[in-house]
């Protein structure tokens, strides 16, 4: 793939603190930069992962980091814990992130309630910090809309958002965004999404190293561009035309973004 110096794609939500990636990170990097992609929200699980988020970014300049607790952590301590981290280090991160609902892992009723204590703990704080958040919302896009909405957070992004269009709309109505991952080239879902939200709401990802255009491959900030492409054709507009709206959007999101 050409190097695209004029391009500026922003991959907003992305695990380059993966493992997956210890040994090949310049590269897949450097293939990122190559692909047009400018800027990558890196996000985390674990407070382990927000450290190195951070540490990473000092070394690798198109690093943005993130810190958030996965919601599969049902651990109240451990939310507080994640929170005062964030807060030490507020200045560091471009968000919170990601943090959220997952009703496909989660099943028990109280546990659930447990998720939407924590999740509302970091709404607030998202407030608090005026830091967006980077939200995961398997199969509880209703859930993760309607909390966002009633404790009135102020910028978020719902990451690869399974829901239905009329579900997506009321947040992207209050200016909150949808992010697309390369997995839309065969997610007839994440087509339908694209089809009815505006292109102001919305925005690329990769969810690297998964959510690639191939379930049984890596997935990497590279293939953000095949996410750009992807809304182009649906929208019917031009490749770099969608590039520039997604990035005055990722810029709306989380403030300037130098490249």
């Amino acid at each position: 793939m050409p190097v695209l110096p004029d391009y500026k794609i922003v991959d907003v939500h992305a695990h380059l603190c993966d493992p997956i990636y210890d040994t090949d990170r310049a590269e897949v990097l450097e293939r990122a930069r190559n692909a047009g992609v400018r800027a990558i929200i890196a996000v985390g699980e674990t407070l382990a992962d927000a450290s190195k988020n951070i540490e990473l970014a000092a070394s690798h300049p198109a690093l943005r980091p993130a810190a958030g607790l996965y919601p599969t952590h049902l651990d109240l301590k451990e939310a507080q814990e994640m929170k005062d981290f964030i807060r030490a280090k507020h200045n560091r991160l471009f968000a919170i992130g990601e943090v959220g609902l997952d009703y496909w892992a989660v099943k028990d009723a109280s546990e659930r309630e447990m998720q939407q204590e924590i999740f509302r703990g970091f709404i607030e704080l998202a407030r608090e910090l005026k830091l967006p958040l980077n939200v995961h919302s398997r199969a509880a896009g209703r859930h993760a809309v309607r909390l966002l909405l009633e404790h009135g957070a102020e910028s978020a992004v719902l990451h690869a958002f399974d829901a239905k269009p009329s579900v997506a709309l009321p947040a992207a109505e209050a200016g909150c965004f949808f992010s697309i991952p390369p997995s839309i080239i065969r997610s007839r879902q994440k087509q339908k999404l694209v089809k009815q939200l505006p292109l102001s709401c919305l925005l690329a990802e990769t969810d690297s190293p998964v959510l690639g255009p191939s379930p049984n491959e890596r997935n990497e900030p590279a293939n953000a561009r095949i996410s750009v492409r992807a809304i182009a054709e649906i929208k019917h507009l031009g490749e770099e035309e969608v590039m520039e709206a997604l990035f005055d959007n990722a810029c709306r999101l989380f403030g300037p973004l130098s490249l």
